[in-house]
């Protein structure tokens, strides 16, 4: 008896599911349909065998991407192996993808199904998973299905970062665009215009050079020979700027109103402006091709290469194509519909490469042979760009020669160079080039190093600056209160060192005359690195030591003489205007003082 088993695949990890014998439940397909939608019909039908949870979302992001490839992960091999039967013939295994099924019949031997019931059991399944896992909440379940979809769909998008391929698809997509709508857009400004300057259709030729003229010349009557300059810098021809100012002249064109013309060159600067952009658009697709395919541009130009890319779907889609399908890439509905199939006729010799220069230069007989030697240097061009890791221009640069060294084969009979003599020469070149490459990043890359590291110091000095400024200015304002407040105890000392209680009324007159030659001075003294303090504080001792006669004894010298002479009228200052009486003691003190 065969017994039936399905495996599930969830965002939170692998379920194995048994169900009953085979023949049941294919002979019942409807009851299953119906049993489906009630949980505990379902019950009856599907049991859990094994559950395998995924230890990370990394895990659950490597397992999600080998099953959407047909791999078998290391994990499912673990799963299947452990709770499946031994006996191999009697399993069948129900799986939705039929290339994980295939690629488990492959590798493990057991028998897999898809389709049919399986596609009603999985979908009951997906249905009750939460009520068949315990543990499993339905919330949980949904937020694990978000995250996994996210973090596939991140993984998709950012996959081949560095061969961004799509941005060239729809640039050559845009620039096909423009040229129909340039066109179309030119092709009615003339129909527009030429009723009114039926002759400029004959002289111009450039669609874009016309809606420039169209623009500036307006009304024909207005054109004189003055704007025969302006004109020789639009038409960059004088012959040209001269019969388009005497076809103004004998015009058989219809009068035109001024609503008219200012319609039609408002349309023809829309005009300008799309050919410009063409331009633009143009050059941005020549940069991204030689950052991206620079071999195969450089084989077979950038827009014929880019156009390969588009229809491919990207680069590494190219590079796995043979020779033969680039070949024909781009005449599928002259292969399929009419000449080949159909008509029985001869299948398309070339598809979009038919726009390089090489086939048409060729000759007719040899223009299917150019196109086969084309199509097998484009598919190896396009492999050295997708799988190189330093991409440059030399490879294409010497399958060009080659393709150049074969048409001349063709004319002339003189024999090419052998492929092995010219990749020798390649591979040498394209190491040089590959080094000179990393040495211009690396030098780049030490230059961003460097001016990472200095834009970081500045913002730390900026930042620290800004933190320090704020303490800086706080202690700045609190210093004058602090020198205020240290002054009254150094000035009362000083006071009562030198004279008697009946002194105290001239207190604050000292406290006021300090206070305000400190004031004047305290920039200056703070500059300088010194402040008036330490220098009271050097007087109010030598004060005290001339008030105490022993002292005064001990300490004898001509300078200090001479210093406290100076300080004299400093300190008498305060006292004359106190009172006599201080005076006449300083100065017997003062005597006293000389003679010892």
């Amino acid at each position: 008896m065969v017994l039936l088993h399905v495996l599930f695949e969830h965002a939170v990890g692998y379920a194995l599911l048994a169900l009953k014998e085979v023949e049941e439940i294919s002979l019942l397909q409807p009851q299953v349909e119906e049993s489906v939608l009630n949980l505990g019909k379902f019950h009856n039908i599907v049991r859990l065998v094994a559950f395998c949870p995924f230890a990370s979302s990394q895990v659950a992001l490597e397992n999600a991407n080998a099953v959407s490839e047909g791999v078998v992960h290391e994990d499912l091999r673990l799963l299947l192996e452990t709770h499946l039967p031994s006996k191999k013939k009697k399993v069948l295994l129900g799986v939705g993808d039929p290339k994980i099924g295939a690629a488990i019949q492959e590798e493990l031997g057991y028998n897999c199904q898809t389709g049919g019931v399986i596609a009603e059991i999985l979908r009951g399944v997906r249905l009750h998973f939460h009520n068949l896992v315990k543990g499993l909440t339905d919330l949980s379940a949904c937020k694990a299905q978000l995250g996994l979809g996210h973090s596939y769909s991140r993984a998709k998008v950012k996959f081949n970062v560095n061969r961004v391929d799509n941005m060239i698809i729809q640039s050559i997509s845009l620039l096909d665009q423009l040229d129909k709508d340039i066109n179309t857009f030119s092709m009615r400004v003339r129909e527009w215009y030429g009723y009114h300057f039926p002759e400029l259709v004959k002289i111009i030729n450039d669609n874009a050079t016309y809606c420039r003229l169209a623009q500036f010349i307006g009304n024909r009557r207005e054109l004189n020979e003055e704007k025969l300059e302006k004109l020789e810098e639009l038409t960059m021809d004088g012959a040209k700027a001269k019969a388009i100012l005497d076809a103004s002249r004998s015009s058989m064109g219809m009068d035109i109103s001024a609503i008219d013309l200012i319609n039609i060159e408002s349309f023809s600067s829309r005009v300008v402006s799309l050919s410009e952009y063409r331009q633009s658009l143009h050059t941005y697709l020549r940069s991204k091709m030689s950052q991206v395919a620079p071999s195969l541009s450089a084989l077979i130009g950038e827009a014929v290469g880019a156009r390969l890319i588009a229809h491919a779907g990207s680069l590494t889609n190219l590079a796995k194509y043979p020779a033969s399908t680039v070949q024909i890439l781009g005449a599928e509905k002259a292969l399929f519909r009419y000449q080949a199939l159909k008509t029985r006729g001869n299948t398309p010799k070339y598809g979009l490469i038919f726009h390089s220069t090489f086939i048409g230069r060729a000759a007719a007989k040899n223009k299917g042979r150019i196109s086969r030697y084309l199509a097998n240097k484009c598919s190896i061009a396009s492999r050295i760009d997708c799988f190189s890791e330093v991409p440059t221009s030399v490879f294409g640069e010497k399958l060009r020669e080659q393709v150049e060294e074969r048409l001349s084969f063709y004319e002339t009979g003189e024999i090419p160079r052998k492929n092995l003599d010219v990749m020798k020469e390649a591979m040498v070149q394209a190491e040089e080039a590959a080094a000179e490459i990393t040495r211009k990043l690396e030098k780049q890359e030490k230059k961003r190093l460097k001016k990472e590291k200095k834009r970081l110091a500045a913002l730390a000095l900026a930042s620290s600056e800004n933190s320090s400024s704020t303490p800086e200015e706080c202690e700045e304002t609190s210093e004058k209160p602090k020198k205020k407040k240290k002054q009254k105890p150094q000035e009362v000392p000083q006071e009562n060192g030198m004279e008697d209680p009946s002194i105290s009324f001239s207190k604050p007159k000292k406290k006021k005359s300090f206070s305000k030659e400190e004031l004047m001075s305290s920039d200056l003294e703070e500059t300088a690195g010194s402040t008036s303090l330490p220098k009271r504080k050097k007087s109010s001792p030598k004060e005290e030591t001339v008030n105490d006669p022993e002292e005064a004894g001990h300490r004898s010298g001509s300078k200090k003489k001479r210093k406290f002479s100076k300080e004299e009228p400093v300190s008498s200052g305060p006292e004359e205007a106190a009172g006599k009486s201080s005076s006449k003691k300083k100065k017997k003190f003062h005597k006293a003082s000389q003679e010892d």
